[in-house]
């Protein structure tokens, strides 16, 4: 466990299995946490586990400026942070948001990304009208976290149909998600969905066909959505590959966690 000091905020990060050899930064999603993390560093012992708590989220500090929270912002601390650890090259996963965020920092670091994972993600929306529909549907929902707490917005959120497949899970493995998901602090997920939510990041569509290091996109079987992004995210990848777990939803890691890192372990080794 790691505080350093990122761009004058304080930042959260946890390193697993320090002593293994190959490294992997792993960035969590939306109401995540370096928590997410946990199950896969203790099935890959021999790798070395970067997690790191995203802006306005976990135990990183909440920047007081709106400003602070957008994409481009969280792309130049992760930057900062992956040169104070001094690694030069690693492999990059992304869950969800964490995925939007990965892809974005490939994109614009593509020298230190060695190989990219990106689970449940997209490139963003492709046109304006969708960002702006989004964009207006996140801000009511910011408004709705800041006016009625985290506990509200918990209740609500673990019942959307994106995590469906969730409350298959034993009763232990939902509760740890909801207390990654109620340690957060409203003010940061306010922020983290007006400065790089869906709608208003920048799209990343046009500018996948110029990646040329290897990425593989994962999706379960149950999140339609998602397997048909990731779809057609491959026709547009130099060098992609879509690998689709059976009988799992959004969060793979979570709802089959030792098959995704038997995915993770073979797509590195």
């Amino acid at each position: 466990m790691a505080k350093l000091i990122i761009r004058g905020l304080e930042t959260h990060v946890d390193i697993w299995n320090e002593a293994a050899g190959q490294t992997i930064v792993a960035l969590h999603g939306f109401t995540g946490s370096t928590a997410t993390w946990q199950s896969l560093a203790k099935n890959l012992p021999h790798m070395r586990i970067v997690a790191i708590d995203l802006i306005g989220h976990g135990q990183t500090a909440v920047p007081e400026q709106e400003s602070r929270f957008t994409m481009d912002e969280q792309l130049r601390d992760l930057e900062d942070i992956v040169s104070q650890l001094q690694l030069e090259t690693f492999t990059l996963l992304g869950y969800s948001m964490g995925g939007r965020i990965a892809l974005s920092y490939a994109i614009e670091y593509p020298h230190r990304v060695e190989k990219l994972l990106l689970e449940s993600a997209s490139p963003g929306l492709r046109t304006l009208k969708e960002r702006m529909e989004r964009c207006e549907r996140d801000d009511a929902l910011a408004t709705k976290i800041m006016n009625n707490g985290v506990l509200s917005f918990v209740n609500a959120w673990e019942n959307i149909p994106l995590f469906e497949s969730q409350k298959r899970l034993s009763h232990n493995a939902r509760q740890a998600v909801r207390t990654e998901r109620l340690a957060q602090n409203e003010t940061g997920l306010a922020g983290s969905l007006r400065g790089m939510g869906t709608g208003v990041q920048p799209s990343n569509w046009d500018k996948l066909t110029q990646l040329e290091l290897p990425v593989l996109l994962l999706t379960g079987s149950l999140d339609s959505k998602f397997c048909n992004i990731a779809l057609e995210m491959k026709a547009l990848l130099k060098n992609g590959n879509h690998i689709t777990v059976n009988d799992a939803g959004h969060a793979i890691h979570v709802e089959n966690p030792a098959e995704f890192a038997t995915i993770v372990n073979e797509y590195l080794t």
